[in-house]
């Protein structure tokens, strides 16, 4: 018996009632096997009594006996497929917190792998075969397991959830199509679900442009923060140098200042040194002289006497002293002078650090120009060839035979209106499209007040109202009322340039996401458009924009790219 139960499958083993493994199998007068109480319920309902697998009929109810050959059989393949589902529960995954269990395992439960939306159950690999080989059960819709499978019938009809109502925005069966939602724009789950995956994907697309705006408002606030490191550093070196010459010149001031008082003070010292010094030896000759007078006024010789009177008669040389004065010097306007000097030093010292600054601004002028002109001879060597597609264009505008030439005619010719051609913007496409790689190309806007230049995606609205934003597929840059130039990055971006362009390079890399304006004659950086995710083809677009009463006549030139200026 076991050979030969080794040679039985699976299914032989199923009620084609219950679709589980016998339970009291009996047979049928026609030779089919059936559990003993599915059967019975069958008959119980069904009238005329009918062979459920061959469809016979039976004038009475047959009476049922239990197979027992089968029945062993039956529990013999049971115990083989409980062992068999014990020895590979090791392979099997058990269920773990946060997955779906299988909904026929008993004991230890297996993680499901796909779940019934028919029999509402979710199956582990060996209670999933039945779903897999009986025809039957094929039919059923299989998906990968979830929990909840009632949350997926509808509460109130108790059938499938498989349409959804556009006017509710709600999930409902067929009854509810009948009934509720009977005048109600319903489609099936399929459809409604790709509508919301596009309104998913357009938000997605806003959220990826709000992270990309974001990205390049953190780089132009890092830039900022460099730019002021960069001032500071270069205003506190310069105020180092300023107040170091500063305290330089006051010091030194003050040092000449107080030589001067000092070599003042010394020569009105030396000068009362000598008058003293004079003044002190006539003293000395007049006591002297002083000292002979009394003595010889206390002589008794009568005769020394006359005779030393005519010698001590003639007084000594003497100075007249009257008039002279040792007078102290003036300081006045001593320190008024000093500071006008120092005033004076540090005008020319502030002189020759402006000119300073003035040269180290032009370097650094000088060293951006160099490194811009670097930069935009890079991007021009992706330079490809460009020409205007005639199917694109709004039918007013005027196109050279070349391709390479647009401006607006104030006329709209009688052209067809195929799905490529703009019907309300006046504007263009190229013929060419790029979806890899980097690729550049220059356009001269000489003698135009308003012009839009960039590049747009395959998928972009050209029949309707169109909004120039990276959302909606432009990447473009805009010069209108002849000085104003706008980056369109949703919001628009006012730029301060320099100069006017006369011509103007667009730059893309396609795998970096990043698109770039130059400005060709000045060799600068007008804007760019970073962090750009594209998934689509990309066109060059142009707009000469209305021809404004001849004021903006000058058409939009695609130029070739002179590598060698």
């Amino acid at each position: 018996m076991s050979a030969a139960s080794c040679l039985l499958t699976e299914h032989q083993f199923l009620c084609s009632i219950c679709l589980d493994v016998f339970t009291d199998p009996v047979s049928t007068p026609c030779g089919h096997n059936f559990c003993k109480a599915c059967i019975s319920q069958h008959w119980d309902t069904k009238v005329p009594y009918q062979c459920p697998n061959c469809k016979k009929l039976f004038h009475k109810r047959p009476d049922m006996l239990v197979n027992t050959f089968i029945s062993e059989m039956a529990a013999q393949f049971r115990r083989s497929a409980q062992q068999k589902a014990s020895s590979s529960s090791s392979e099997q995954h058990v269920v773990k917190p946060g997955e779906v269990p299988c909904d026929a395992c008993t004991g230890t439960r297996l993680k499901a792998l796909k779940s019934c939306l028919v029999c509402l159950e979710s199956y582990c690999e060996t209670h999933l075969e039945p779903h897999l080989t009986r025809a039957g059960l094929k039919k059923h819709q299989l998906i990968d397991p979830v929990e909840n499978l009632e949350g997926r019938m509808c509460v109130k009809h108790d059938k499938l959830l498989e349409l959804f109502c556009q006017t509710d925005q709600v999930c409902v069966c067929m009854l509810c199509t009948v009934l509720d939602h009977k005048t109600h724009d319903v489609v099936p789950l399929k459809e409604g679900c790709e509508g919301k995956k596009a309104e998913l994907g357009k938000t997605e697309a806003e959220t990826q442009q709000m992270i990309q705006k974001r990205r390049l408002k953190i780089q132009e606030m890092n830039r900022s923060v460099e730019l002021s490191k960069e001032g500071a550093d270069r205003e506190m070196a310069d105020g180092v140098q300023v107040f170091t010459a500063l305290k330089e010149s006051v010091e030194r001031s003050q040092a000449e200042l107080m030589d001067t008082i000092k070599e003042k003070q010394r020569e009105t010292e030396e000068q009362a040194e000598g008058f003293i010094k004079e003044l002190e030896q006539e003293v000395s000759e007049l006591k002297k002289r002083s000292s002979e007078v009394e003595q010889l006024s206390r002589s008794e010789d009568q005769l020394h006497l006359l005779q030393r009177f005519t010698s001590l008669n003639a007084a000594p040389p003497t100075k007249n002293w009257t008039e002279v004065r040792v007078r102290p010097p003036s300081y006045e306007g001593t320190v008024r002078r000093a500071v006008t000097e120092l005033e004076e030093t540090l005008r020319k010292q502030l002189k020759k650090l402006l000119e300073l600054k003035r040269v180290q601004r032009s370097e650094v002028e000088l060293k951006r120009v160099q490194q811009s002109e670097v930069e935009l001879k890079r991007v021009q060597q992706s330079e490809v060839e460009v020409t205007l597609d005639p199917d694109t264009a709004q039918p007013y505008l005027i196109l050279s035979d070349d391709g390479k030439q647009v401006n607006d005619g104030d006329v709209r010719k009688n052209l067809p209106d195929n799905p490529e051609r703009f019907y309300t913007c006046t504007c263009v496409l190229a013929k060419q499209s790029f979806s890899s790689g980097r690729f550049y190309h220059e356009v001269q806007v000489e003698g135009k007040t308003e012009w839009t230049l960039g590049v747009v995606r395959e998928s972009i609205n050209r029949k309707g109202k169109i909004s120039l934003s990276p959302q909606d597929g432009y990447w473009v840059i805009v010069l209108r009322n002849e000085n104003e130039y706008i980056a369109c990055a949703g919001p628009a971006v006012r730029l301060s340039l320099k100069s006017q362009p006369q011509k103007v390079g667009v730059f893309v890399d396609y795998e970096e996401g990043l698109v770039s304006f130059y400005d060709v004659d000045a060799a600068a950086l007008i804007y760019s458009f970073t962090g750009c995710c594209f998934k689509e083809k990309l066109y060059p677009y142009f707009s000469p924009y209305k021809n404004n009463g001849g004021k903006n006549s000058a058409p939009l030139i695609i130029s070739p790219v002179n590598l060698t200026e």
